[in-house]
Parts: structure tokens; sequence; C-alpha cells
């Protein structure tokens, strides 16, 4: 069974149609990247699958479960809307880490708020509190973090506020988690940083779905590649081919374009 099942979404903006009938599916432990020009539609496929957009046509599963259906009219109860979006995390690039919470409570912050919803949560608030904290200081451990869990957003580099950003997303157990352009605030060196950490997780199957221009970084770390353009999906398969052995024409043209950068 497919963990990801996106079929046909269509999302417009006023009279501009950004996306126009986007459908692909995912296994578990798969990582996908989505490559395309500016404007092709990325950005806005990812923010309509976490529910940061309302996509006004199409459906979403998730192992097998509809998680969203353009056509439903039945209005749904904010606890079951937050259960569904919880199958998502988003690793935003601008890092969008809270200046007033240090790395440990901001990977804390989302899950001892969910947490205070669980109907055991007074009757075991020190327990579960605390298995929060451990879950938190583990991930921040995985991704090379230990030393800056007191440490405050600003005295951190670049490259260490989107770890935490990534600590963050694993720190609720999304079943999906995505990216959205993760290096494109970072100068080479931290972009380094970032693509070992993702590597990392990939080696551990997390299921991630990438938008991204690195192109070497798709072509090592993917197990497929989506080319976007104009709305709709135009190439698609495994990074030897479309990034090596493109068909499409705009693909080539694209990859040429960053290729001479």
């Amino acid at each position: 069974m497919n963990i990801l099942e996106v079929k046909n979404l269509h999302k417009s903006f006023d009279s501009n149609e950004v996306l126009k009938g986007v459908s692909f599916n995912m296994r578990q432990g798969e990582v996908l990247s989505v490559l395309g020009s500016s404007g092709s539609g990325k950005t806005t496929l990812l923010r309509c699958i976490t529910s940061l957009e309302k996509a006004n046509k199409g459906k979403i599963f998730v192992d097998g479960e509809i998680v969203f259906d353009a056509d439903e009219t039945k209005p749904k109860k904010p606890f079951d809307e937050r259960k569904k979006q919880l199958n998502f995390g988003l690793v935003f690039q601008s890092f969008n880490l809270f200046p007033q919470y240090n790395v440990l409570e901001n990977v804390e912050l989302a899950p001892k708020l969910l947490a205070k919803e669980r109907q055991d949560f007074k009757k075991n608030k020190q327990e579960i509190l605390n298995e929060i904290t451990i879950n938190a200081k583990a991930i921040l451990d995985r991704i090379g973090l230990t030393d800056k869990l007191y440490n405050y957003p600003c005295e951190l580099s670049g490259g260490q506020q989107q770890r935490v950003s990534i600590a963050r997303a694993l720190a609720l157990n999304p079943k999906v988690l995505f990216f959205d352009e993760p290096t494109s605030a970072l100068d080479p060196e931290l972009t380094g940083e970032i693509l070992r950490v993702i590597r990392s997780l990939a080696s551990k199957k997390i299921t991630m779905v990438i938008v991204t221009h690195e192109i070497d970084f798709a072509r090592n770390v993917s197990d497929r590649v989506i080319f976007m353009s104009d709305g709709v999906i135009i190439e698609e398969g495994k990074p030897q081919d479309v990034i090596d052995n493109p068909e499409n024409e705009r693909t080539r043209l694209f990859l040429k374009r960053l290729s001479d950068k």
C-alpha cells in the first residue's frame, strides 16, 4: 500500500491556476525530490498537501485513509483536522523558529501543546512531559545539536537553525516529512551540512518529499524525481533518468540553466 496518494490536485489564486491536476504516489521510506523552475507550482503543491493552503479540487490519502477531499462539505472538528495534519511535517526554507525559546523548547513546544489534549494528561502530566523532553533530546542528539540545547536561535548559525527546524518537524513523528527548499537560505558550506542530515534521515527510511534546486543532492539521495512545469508533472522517474537523461525539452532546458550558473 502507498503511504501517500495525491490525486488530481488543482489550486487557483483568483484567476491564476497554479496546480492543474497533480497526481503521484509514494511508498513507505521513499525519498521524492520535486524539481522545476520558479512558478512551476512546487511550493504550492507542498502547501496544499500539508494544509497550509486548501486545494480547489482533488484528494489526498495517507495509508489508504482519506485526509483531504475538496468536495467534502461537512465541517470538520478542529481536533480531527489537527490529527490529520499531524501525518505531515514541514521544514521551511526560512527556519521559522520561535526566537523567545531555546533549541530544546522549540522542539518540545508542539508535542507539549498536543499532549494537553490527551485524556490522561492531568493524571500523568509529569510523566508525559518527561517523555517529550527525552524524545526531543534524542532527536537533537541524532542531528548533532546536543551541545546547543539551551542556546537561542540568534546564537546559532543558519545551518544549525535549519537543523533545529528539522528536529522540530521530527518531534511530531510525521508519516511524511516535507522540505521546501531547505538549503536556499544557506551559503554553500552550510548547505553541505543540511544535505548530510537529510541523507542520514534517508538512510533511516524516513519518507520525505523535497523541493530543491540541488541537482547533485536530488540525484544522490532520491529514489524518484518529479519535474514540474506550469502546474503539472511533465516528467517522473528515477534520478538517473529524469536528471541525467531527460526526455522532456523543458526539463533539459531547466537543468542546463542550473548547470550554467
